[in-house]
């Protein structure tokens, strides 16, 4: 059994669920080495609870060791397709955490980015951006995975597997991901975060419901892209007093709090997605698929495989019950096997096996460009009160 050797970089909260994704991973040895933040205390934390040998606060360090075969990105997402081409660069496979990558700023540009830059310039500087990257990446012989977990969740790949078998015609998809706000201070930051609740959060369902369009196109010998994309974002908490607030962690800076998009297909067919920094009671996370010949709700977050019901929460401060869902009175829905239910292990499980055998990820640099296209012309067409079509 081959051993592959990872350096995961990044600390935070998507370095749990990778940790424990590849706690559940089978049939290939996972020798997890190294943890990379700049923040050693939370390395710290992540290298006892999984088992990295060492932390490090040198990404340098890591893209030279031999011993490393891929490199895990789940940074902020301002580094993640500069950290992807120099890790392939040096000669490593790359792991790179959605979104690809987002426009950030430029040298010349007027702060704040995300209210005074054209949504128009960062589209074009986007495509750029990553047509370049797709040279580097095709020019390479490692491997660009795309870890997009809504692909590997295990709804969607029976929806997929049940599409393929039925030749289904999708004729209309609905997508969703929203939560209460964001704990991170960088959330509300453009130049950091490259967008708001679209790119931190829709940016999964869109990336699901594109993915399950290709599923569809393949399985009946056709050719279908995206062809426009229409949207509205806003920013909502603006409009709140402090009291009316107070339940919500939102504080976008210049980045939107709420979207809602459509994307139109080459074949007329539709799908909509909305994202939300206000939504009460945990992560929303659902793929509804509407076919020709049926119907496919894929429920990711939160499921109902355990519901517990609690008149106070004594005992239970160190109980883990569901993302962004502190309260644990009254009834909830409780996160089973959270890694496995939102695709976490399917996708470092078919990342692992893809290094030893040398084939392409379900998720690649594909559909990491094809949903960041979308994102940015959604921007754009919000922006511009009008329809965008692709390129």
């Amino acid at each position: 059994m081959k051993t592959v050797t990872v350096a995961l970089v990044g600390a935070g909260y998507a370095a749990h669920l990778h940790g424990r994704g590849y706690s559940k991973i089978s049939g290939v040895n996972v020798r997890l080495k190294t943890i990379v933040d700049l923040d050693t205390k939370r390395a710290e934390e992540v290298a006892n609870t999984y088992g990295f040998e060492k932390i490090s606060t040198d990404f340098m360090e890591v893209i030279k060791d031999e011993e490393i075969d891929v490199i895990d990105i789940v940074t902020p997402p301002h580094l993640h397709l500069k950290f992807a081409l120099e890790a392939l660069k040096a000669g490593k496979h790359v792991i790179c955490e959605k979104p690809l990558t987002g426009y950030f700023g430029e040298e010349g540009d007027e702060k704040p980015i995300g209210l005074t830059v054209s949504k128009a310039k960062m589209y074009e500087t986007i495509i750029n951006e990553i047509e370049e990257a797709k040279e580097i990446i095709a020019s390479s012989d490692k491997l660009f995975m795309y870890a997009e977990n809504y692909i590997y969740s295990p709804n969607v790949l029976k929806a997929a597997e049940i599409i393929r078998s039925k030749k289904s015609k999708l004729l209309f998809m609905k997508g969703e991901e929203s939560v209460r706000g964001s704990s991170s201070a960088l959330a509300g930051m453009w130049d950091k975060s490259g967008g708001g609740a679209l790119m931190r959060l829709g940016c999964h369902p869109v990336s699901g419901v594109l993915w399950l369009k290709q599923v569809e196109a393949e399985a009946r010998s056709e050719k279908i892209s995206v062809a426009s994309v229409t949207a509205d974002t806003g920013n909502i908490i603006t409009s709140l007093s402090d009291y009316d607030k107070r339940h919500l962690t939102s504080k976008p800076f210049d980045v939107e709090d709420f979207a809602n998009i459509t994307v139109t297909f080459s074949d007329g067919t539709k799908a909509v997605v909305m994202s939300s920094d206000h939504v009460l009671g945990g992560t929303k996370n659902y793929i509804e698929i509407y076919a020709n010949d049926g119907v496919l709700m894929c429920n990711i977050t939160p499921t109902n495989n355990m519901q517990t019901y609690f008149p106070d929460q004594e005992g239970l401060e160190n109980v883990y019950i569901s993302e962004m869902l502190e309260l644990k009175m009254g009834w909830n829905n409780v996160f089973i096997a959270e890694e496995i239910l939102r695709g976490y292990t399917n996708e470092l499980q078919d990342f692992m096996e893809c290094i030893v055998t040398n084939r392409q990820p379900l998720s690649g640099i594909d559909i990491a460009e094809e949903t960041i296209r979308v994102i940015y012309a959604a921007y754009q067409s919000a922006s511009e009160g009008k329809r965008i079509h692709l390129k």
